[in-house]
């Protein structure tokens, strides 16, 4: 049988870029773990955590072929025999046909881990909006169904060649409509299923830890560039291209949120600069590749005003999305979207003309074809993983129950969940005899946090 050719630089970027995505999911417990309470910040956390071990077991039994095999149901989703397990990645390594994704040298193996760690980023992006008071084994079953049902036919929809991208020829880059729309829509309706934190919003709920969020935005925005330029999978002048444009419009989305602040409260934040970072890296996502540098500074600098007045929302329609998933991700995702409807560029990347089918945008002489084409595959997105995600999570709780009990949430669902904490607050630990209020992971641990460990830097929770 003739030995398959493989590229080794096209492969080696793609694997760095695959390791830079899972960092993401770390990155991303950090972050949501700063912005909690403390006596929730391990739950939290865990929930990330949990997403990585349960979604990278999912993906390679079934949820690899549900997203890139071959089209079944109209195109509504993949084979799911078509790389079931391991055995056909296997028989194509050593086989008579090319292991390669679409036809660029890449291994099938490659490809399949690439696209594991962006499902896996998916579905623990939902968590920030339910913390402090969801079960964790119902969490696992939300994870499992939303995995299933949504993500894995959205993302066939929207790059395996299934009906959405058949239909209308949207683009996405890298995921403004297959991951933040998909997830901020879930996220709003297993939040309005799971209801309000005991408290909110009158009590107080500031981030326990600035620095764990700045920490978690960092290395978030570190491992985009594999999220963002790591989708182009070969290494070209469009994998520059989407590389830069992740930096700037980052960089213009930190500007615009903090002028917000500025403007509003009189004090930029940390906790602003950094939640407008992952606003920005949101935005560009499914930009990336389409459009001009310039563009993009102006899309992260939108993006960052805008995420920064619509993560208020949720007080003006009463709904408690804990971290701001739905203002940041929803919101940042749809801009960047529809960004493209306006901004697409097919002098830079001749996919929109050629294998897509998409067109210019309007500002770039190709009329609104492009942006209805935007708008109406967010739009099915949304109220797909919206639905599915209400239903699903409004099933876990009249079955085996998705909120925990008040009396576990004002003790601390750490304590109550995991049994530990993560700060020991017993007298005389930690040095120099002090409270210990930074002394990690007490395992174990029966006391709950004390309110003197909720000492945040700032005003303002969002993220």
């Amino acid at each position: 049988m003739p030995e398959a050719t493989i590229d080794t630089g096209h492969t080696a970027w793609l694997l760095v870029s695959t390791a830079l995505v899972l960092l993401m999911t770390p990155g991303l417990a950090l972050f949501y773990g700063g912005l909690n309470r403390s006596k929730g910040v391990l739950n939290m956390m865990m929930m990330s955590f949990s997403t990585i071990g349960l979604v990278s077991v999912l993906w390679l039994f079934y949820g690899f072929s549900a997203s890139f095999g071959s089209d079944t149901a109209g195109g509504l989703f993949g084979d799911l025999g078509q790389y079931f397990g391991s055995k056909t990645y296997i028989d194509q390594m050593w086989g008579a046909t090319a292991d390669n994704a679409s036809g660029i040298g890449i291994p099938t193996y490659v490809f399949m881990v690439f696209q594991m760690t962006f499902a896996v980023i998916t579905v623990a992006l939902i968590s920030g909006a339910i913390s402090d008071r969801a079960k964790f084994g119902g969490w696992l079953l939300f994870a499992f169904g939303w995995a299933t049902l949504v993500y894995f036919p959205v993302a066939h929809n929207v790059w395996g060649g299934g009906w959405i991208a058949q239909k209308l020829h949207p683009l996405d880059f890298a995921g403004g409509t297959a991951v933040h729309i998909n997830a901020g829509a879930a996220a709003l309706g297993v939040a309005l299923v799971l209801g309000k934190r005991v408290g909110w919003p009158r009590e107080s709920m500031k981030p326990h830890n600035v620095p764990f969020v700045a920490l978690g935005a960092g290395l978030l925005w570190f491992g985009w560039f594999g999220f963002n330029a790591g989708s182009e999978l070969t290494v070209d002048g469009v994998t520059g291209l989407a590389f830069v444009n992740t930096q700037v419009a980052t960089a213009a989305a930190v500007l615009g949120w903090v002028i917000v602040e500025w403007i509003r409260d009189r004090k930029p934040t940390l906790v602003g600069a950094s939640s407008g970072a992952v606003a920005g890296l949101v935005a560009i996502t499914p930009a990336c590749g389409f459009i001009d540098s310039w563009a993009a500074v102006l899309l992260g600098l939108v993006a960052g005003l805008v995420c920064a007045l619509a993560v208020s929302l949720k007080y003006r329609f009463g709904f408690d999305d804990s971290l701001d998933v739905v203002g940041v991700h929803f919101v940042g995702g749809w801009i960047g979207s529809l960004w493209l409807g306006f901004f697409a560029n097919d002098k830079l990347n001749s996919a929109i003309s050629g294998a897509l089918g998409a067109k210019n945008g309007l500002f770039m002489g190709g009329g609104v074809g492009q942006l209805g084409a935007q708008a109406g595959a967010s739009a099915i997105v949304t109220v797909y993983s919206f639905a599915i995600a209400f239903v699903l999570a409004f099933v876990i709780q009249k079955t085996v129950g998705f909120r925990v009990s008040t009396e576990a949430e004002v003790e601390g669902i750490d304590i109550a969940e995991h049994a530990e904490s993560a700060y020991d607050l017993t007298p005389g630990t930690g040095s120099g005899g002090g409270t210990g209020a930074f002394a990690m992971a007490g395992v174990g641990t029966s006391k709950a946090p004390t309110p003197a460990a909720e000492a945040p830097a700032s005003e303002k929770v969002a993220g």
